[in-house]
């Protein structure tokens, strides 16, 4: 099969696309013959070797751990899934990933495809909406009626935060550069900050809960618009549990895995039309190193995906 693969950490230069053997099957695994695979930051740290000493690697590594694609064949524990079906998953990040013709997946990381979007579209979901879900609902327990600020409103994560916040009914505020605002706004944000032209501390107040996509300064100041109670949570820098204390705060921060089931009611609500892909730009196999230059920029409205084969 081709497959974009490195042989060493490095620079987008060190991505090679060349004849990479068939994933080996375990009992519980499923083959999936790719059509869309995503890039996510964390795909290009791991390239840089940032990661090298939380998850060792051994090379050459296929990366790309979001997938949508067909079943080509299941192992011989599998019994949820036959060839033929359509599938998207965020595959164990441990293992080789889906920049390639095939990639193996276990069964309990797999999910149906959302019926109503192609490939393309579902690929880009996987692993922007885990993060987003287990963020609003699994740690922090957003509910209906509260108040809740997402930072980077259009951002891969971001965009499908301010859309999973809106269906569960709670009041959304989000920041976005100017020419973004009106789309987050179309994605269901109640307010949306410009954030080159106000600064967010100064405008949002008493938030029952802060989403965290930047990290740094903007961290630094998201306490202060959390009201007594209200709860922290990031996905970029671990927020202080001293500060939180201090202040009669919550600090939440997360690193997500594959979560099946969360996909399956992802594709409910992607079929009712309450979260829909936003998509920045596709990019077929060949231009993978180009799809992860990209990324680096962090100017993407949306995901990035790249395109594999034919459904």
């Amino acid at each position: 099969m081709k497959a974009a693969r490195i042989h060493a950490y490095g620079a987008s230069s060190e991505i090679r696309i060349e004849d990479a053997p068939l994933p080996a099957l375990a009992d519980d695994d499923v083959l999936i013959r790719v059509v869309a695979t995503s890039v996510n930051p964390v795909d290009w740290k791991i390239r840089k070797g940032y990661l090298k000493s939380f998850i060792p690697y051994e090379m050459p590594l296929i990366m790309g751990w979001d997938v949508s694609g067909i079943v080509e064949k299941i192992g011989p524990a599998v019994s949820r899934f036959k060839p033929g079906d359509a599938v998207y998953s965020r595959p164990d990040i441990v293992r080789n990933g889906a920049y390639a013709e095939y990639v193996a997946v276990r069964e309990a990381e797999i999910a149906v495809k959302p019926a109503t979007i192609s490939h393309v579209e579902a690929a880009s979901l996987p692993l922007v909406s885990i993060t987003a879900w287990e963020s609003l609902f699994t740690t922090a327990g957003l509910a209906k009626g509260q108040r809740v600020l997402i930072h980077a409103g259009a951002g891969g994560v971001g965009s499908i935060a301010v859309q999973l916040a809106r269906a569960k009914g709670a009041h959304v505020t989000a920041t976005a550069s100017g020419p973004k605002v009106a789309l987050v706004q179309s994605l269901g944000a109640d307010e949306v900050i410009d954030y080159r032209s106000q600064d967010f501390s100064g405008v949002a107040k008493d938030m029952d809960v802060v989403f965290d996509t930047v990290g740094g300064e903007v961290q630094a100041k998201s306490w202060g618009v959390l009201k007594p109670g209200g709860m922290l949570v990031s996905i970029t820098d671990r927020p202080s549990e001293d500060r939180a204390r201090a202040e009669g705060k919550r600090a939440g921060f997360v690193f997500i895995g594959p979560n099946a089931p969360i996909l399956t009611e992802l594709a409910g609500m992607v079929d009712l039309g309450q979260v829909r892909p936003l998509i920045a730009a596709e990019y077929g196999l060949g231009d993978t190193a180009k799809a992860q230059d990209f990324s680096e920029t962090g100017r993407a409205t949306g995901k990035i995906v790249i395109y594999v084969g034919q459904p």
